[in-house]
């Protein structure tokens, strides 16, 4: 569901503004969508001024860089092992930044926003 960040009709201390008008479209955020493990699934947005953004809603692929070796390479991914933005996400198999992943390659760090950048990218933790 999407979220009003408009101002508000009312002030501090309870009274209705005078100016009061109706909400606009710019002031109405986009609703909430968290990447999870599943078959690959992306969303196009459009933004402020006709331009465009990509999020993943679902994604089973990751691509995963080995700094020891300077490689990178696609990985697939199992679940979700540690979350620090909400242990509820790991229950629920969310993907945000900074999530450790378990895929066949190892454990791997999300180093890309998934719901900004539209796709999953991770650095190798072992």
């Amino acid at each position: 569901m999407a979220q009003w960040h408009g101002i508000s009709n009312r002030k501090s201390t309870g009274g209705r503004l005078v100016q009061a008008r109706g909400k606009r479209r710019t002031e109405i955020s986009s609703e909430k969508q968290f990447a999870f493990v599943g078959e690959p699934k992306r969303k196009i947005y459009r933004k402020t001024g006709g331009n465009t953004m990509v999020r993943v809603l679902m994604e089973n692929r990751v691509s995963v860089n080995d700094a020891k070796t300077g490689k990178t390479k696609l990985a697939k991914i199992t679940n979700v092992i540690e979350n620090n933005a909400n242990p509820n996400y790991v229950r629920r198999n969310v993907l945000t930044k900074g999530a450790v992943i378990e895929t066949d390659a190892g454990l791997v760090k999300i180093t890309s926003r998934p719901g900004h950048d539209g796709v999953i990218n991770g650095i190798l933790t072992e």
